[in-house]
C-alpha cells in the first residue's frame, strides 16, 4: 500500500498536511518480460537494435534464429500479446539484420550485415508491417562500402536513407552513404581514413539527423588523436566533414559503439569503455565540438558497465542501458538528468528469465520503456521487456468551504482512491471515503462536512 498524501481534519479546524513525500514508500519501476526468444521453430535469437513503435505494436529484428538461422523480423503488442514472426531471412535476401527498423507509414526499412549470395556485403531492405512485400533495395559489394552494422537514418521529408558501413570505402575503414527509399542513387558521402583527424570502422554506430535536415552527426569507436574514437559531423550532401571531438580514454571515455541524441545544440552519448573506472561513460558535447562534459562514470557495480547502446531523451531526462554491471553483473537500465545529476538504476538484469546483456537502446511510449536483452530469458537467447516508470505521487489538497471541507486531487491519478481513518495508530484501519468523487474544474473532488469526529485522509493505491 503506497501512502501518497495524508491530511488531518479536527472538528472545524484543518490541522495540516502530514509528511508529503517524507514518509512515503518508494515507488519502483515495474519490470515485465514481454517475450523470451527460443531460437527454435522459426523464432528468433539475440535481438538487435532498439524497438520501433507504431500504434500499439512494436517491431524489431533478431540477428540469429528463424528457419534458416539468418534472423527474423517480428511484431508484438505493447502489452506482450500477439507476438508474430513477420519475416525469416534466407539465402539471398539477407543474413543477420542489424540495428533498428525505420518506419514510414506502413513500411519498415532496415539492413543486414551480410547475405546476398555472391556479393555477400549486406543489404538494405524494406518490408510492410504485415510482413508482405519484402524487397531488397540495395546490395553492398566489396568494391564499395560493405558490412553495415548500425541502423539506418530516415529523412521523412526528402525520403533519403543514411547509414554507415563498417568496411570498404577508399581506405577500407568504412563509409557514410546515402540512398533514396527506393534504393536508387547510392552515394558515398565520406570514406573514413583513420589517423588523428578522422574516424575509422564505425562498427555498430548510427547517424543522427539535425532538425533542419542538413547535418548528420555520428561517432566511430576508432580513429582520432588517441585512436579511441571520434564524434563527427558531415553535411547531407557529403561536404563539410568535421572531427568535433577525439576521445582520449581516462575520464574522457573511449570507444563509442552507438549513435547520438540531439537536443538543441547539445549531443548526448555513451562510450563503452574509458571513464574513471574504465567501464564507460555518459557524455555531452556541443554541436560545434566545444563544451565536452563527462556526465557519468560507470563504476561496474550497481550502476552498470560497458554501455553499448545509445540514449533516448524525455524532457530533461536521458534513459539508456548498460550491458554489464548491476546487482547481478548482467546489465542495467538507467536514467540520468541532462546536467549529469540524479543518476538512477531503474532495473538490474539477473541473467535468468528476465534477460541479460542489453545492448540496444530503449523506446519510450507514454510512461513505459521498451527494450531488448541480447541473452538470458527462458532459452538463454534474449528477451523483450517493458519497464513502467514510477509516477510522482499525486497531491491531495484540502480547503474549507462554509460548513464543509473539499478534498481534491488530479483526475490522471489512475488507481488511487481516497481513504480516511479516525486515528493514526500503527494498526489504524483505513476505509474508502464516502461519497464518491465528482469532477470539478478538472480535479477529482469530494465534499465532507466539518462536524463530527476528527478524520485523517490519504490517497492510496
Amino acid at each position: 500500500m503506497k501512502k501518497v498524501a495524508l491530511l488531518s481534519l479536527f472538528r472545524s479546524i484543518v490541522l495540516t498536511a502530514l509528511g508529503f513525500g517524507a514518509a512515503l514508500s518508494p515507488v519502483r519501476a515495474q519490470f515485465a518480460v514481454l517475450h523470451s526468444f527460443t531460437g527454435t521453430n522459426g523464432d528468433g535469437a539475440m535481438p538487435s537494435g532498439a524497438l520501433t513503435l507504431s500504434g500499439t505494436s512494436l517491431y524489431g529484428s533478431t540477428y540469429w534464429g528463424g528457419v534458416t538461422n539468418y534472423g527474423i523480423i517480428f511484431q508484438i503488442g505493447i502489452n506482450g500479446a500477439g507476438y508474430v514472426v513477420r519475416h525469416g531471412f534466407r539465402t539471398g535476401d539477407g543474413d543477420g539484420p542489424t540495428g533498428s527498423l525505420q518506419l514510414r507509414g506502413t513500411i519498415l526499412y532496415g539492413m543486414t550485415t551480410t547475405g546476398d549470395g555472391s556479393l555477400d556485403g549486406g543489404v538494405v531492405f524494406r518490408i510492410n508491417t504485415d510482413g508482405s512485400s519484402y524487397t531488397k533495395l540495395y546490395s553492398f559489394f566489396t568494391g564499395e562500402g560493405y558490412y553495415p552494422h548500425g541502423s539506418l537514418t530516415l529523412d521523412t521529408t526528402t525520403l533519403m536513407l543514411y547509414g554507415m558501413t563498417s568496411s570498404g570505402g577508399a581506405a577500407n575503414w568504412g563509409m557514410v552513404f546515402r540512398m533514396s527509399t527506393s534504393g536508387s542513387g547510392n552515394t558515398n558521402l565520406h570514406s573514413f581514413a583513420g589517423g588523428t583527424s578522422d574516424g575509422r570502422d564505425p562498427g555498430e554506430n548510427s547517424l543522427t539527423l539535425s532538425g533542419n535536415g542538413t547535418t548528420l552527426y555520428g561517432m566511430t569507436p576508432g580513429g582520432g588523436v588517441s585512436d579511441l574514437g571520434v564524434v563527427f559531423k558531415i553535411n547531407t550532401d557529403g561536404s563539410g566533414y568535421t572531427n568535433l571531438h577525439s576521445f582520449t580514454g581516462g575520464s574522457g571515455g573511449a570507444n563509442p559503439q552507438t549513435g547520438l541524441v540531439l537536443s538543441g545544440n547539445t549531443l548526448y552519448g555513451t562510450t563503452s569503455s574509458g571513464g574513471s573506472f574504465h567501464y564507460g561513460t555518459v557524455f555531452a558535447v556541443n554541436t560545434n565540438g566545444t563544451g565536452f562534459t563527462n556526465l557519468h562514470n560507470f563504476s561496474g557495480v550497481n550502476d552498470g558497465a560497458y554501455p553499448y547502446a545509445g540514449l533516448i531523451m524525455s524532457g530533461n531526462t536521458l534513459y539508456g542501458t548498460a550491458s554489464g554491471g548491476g546487482s547481478s553483473g548482467n546489465g542495467t537500465v538507467f536514467a540520468i538528468n541532462a546536467d549529469g545529476t540524479g543518476f538512477t538504476t531503474l532495473h538490474s538484469f539477473t541473467g535468468g528469465t528476465n534477460g541479460a546483456d542489453p545492448r540496444a537502446g530503449l523506446t519510450l511510449s507514454g510512461n513505459t520503456l521498451y527494450g531488448t536483452a541480447s541473452s538470458g530469458g527462458s532459452s538463454g537467447v534474449g528477451t523483450l521487456f517493458s519497464l513502467s516508470l514510477p509516477q510522482p505521487p499525486p497531491q491531495l489538497t484540502i480547503n474549507c468551504s462554509a460548513a464543509n471541507v473539499i478534498l481534491t486531487w488530479p483526475t490522471n491519478a489512475a488507481g488511487f482512491t481516497l481513504q480516511s481513518t479516525t486515528n493514526l495508530a500503527s494498526q489504524a484501519v483505513w476505509s474508502a471515503n464516502s461519497p464518491a468523487p465528482t469532477i470539478v474544474n478538472g480535479q477529482n473532488a469530494v465534499t465532507n462536512p466539518i462536524s463530527g469526529t476528527q478524520k485523517y485522509y490519504r490517497l492510496s493505491q
